[in-house]
């Protein structure tokens, strides 16, 4: 018996030539790089030129009178043995945990009520943007008059309901809340991303909810908390980001006290730069607070994925 074997035919993958690009394309190419190009060169000058230049002074020893002499990692190691670098990163901690909570909970109930359609709804929103494109300086004035505990108007104001002695940045239990309550005033940055958020929101979900029975705090929670969360976790980042890197407030107001406990961490960085001119070891200061700005942000990436909704079950959330 003779059995016949039968070739199984090869298929080969014909490449398909790349389809050339017009003129026009390659037109919009080069004018896309022609507007870009002054951004890159600035960057790259200005801030990825110094960025790599701090990398290399944090494994030196440099005081800007003299060359760099490499020391290896022994600014790291005496930065971890630094009781102040612990003090300062636990003030900007202890800042962080409480300005981020408290900053998106009044953006967002401020962008709540500044959604309704009320007489004179642009004149609110330009009163209540308005302070966070103040100078931070001005603010760090207005703030030390309104808090001080002689002649304050906010103690003032208190004495009338009998609470007397509040020593707000004077304090050193109080000094960092005084800090937070300062950022009132620069949240108008926030309650604007949470606001265009809300407008952007579908009402049909909103009606449906209603001829269900839902309350308006039943509406806020169930529906517009979670179709915002992406905005939210945007704004929660961007606060974490921010709250590492309070300086001005502290430089005119405190300048670090009462016995540091207002010493930022970047404040310390600053001081350790330009006052002590150690300028190797400001640089490791520096790498230190990015790795644990990036730390913070992928941990934040990583749990809002249980809580995040972005409209499809595949990338998270409910």
């Amino acid at each position: 018996m003779i059995t016949q074997v039968t070739k199984e035919p090869v298929i080969t993958k014909v490449k398909k030539p790349r389809p050339k690009r017009g003129l026009s394309e390659r037109q919009e190419e080069r004018m896309f790089w022609v507007f870009i190009s002054p951004w890159v060169i600035g960057f790259l000058a200005f801030s990825g030129g110094p960025i790599i230049a701090s990398l290399f002074l944090s494994f030196t020893k440099y005081n800007v009178m003299s060359a760099p002499v490499f020391v290896g990692l022994k600014n790291f190691i005496d930065l971890f043995q630094d009781p102040i670098f612990y003090k300062s990163l636990g003030v900007t901690l202890y800042y962080t945990v409480l300005s981020v909570p408290f900053d998106i909970v009044l953006a967002l109930l401020l962008a709540v009520l500044l959604n309704q359609k009320v007489k004179g709804q642009a004149f609110f929103r330009t009163i209540f943007y308005a302070p966070s494109i103040v100078s931070g300086v001005a603010i760090s004035f207005l703030w030390s008059w309104l808090l001080n505990p002689v002649f304050g108007v906010v103690n003032y104001l208190l004495s009338f309901l009998g609470i007397h002695g509040i020593l707000w940045f004077s304090g050193i239990r109080t000094v960092v809340p005084s800090f937070v309550l300062m950022t009132m005033t620069s949240i108008g940055g926030t309650m604007i991303i949470f606001l265009a958020s809300l407008q952007s929101l579908p009402t049909d979900v909103y009606e449906a909810a209603a001829l269900d029975g839902a309350s308006k705090f039943q509406q806020f929670i169930k529906i517009t908390v979670p179709l915002i969360s992406p905005v939210i976790l945007f704004n929660v980042i961007i606060g974490i980001i921010n709250s590492f890197q309070v300086f001005t407030q502290a430089y005119v107001i405190t300048q670090g006290g009462p016995n540091y406990n207002s010493y930022f961490y970047v404040y310390y960085l600053f001081d350790t730069a330009f006052n002590q001119f150690r300028m190797g070891y400001a640089s490791a200061q520096a790498w230190i607070l990015f790795i644990i700005v990036a730390l913070l942000t992928f941990l934040s990436l990583h749990v809002s994925k249980k809580y995040v909704y972005y409209g499809d079950s595949a990338h998270g959330g409910n």
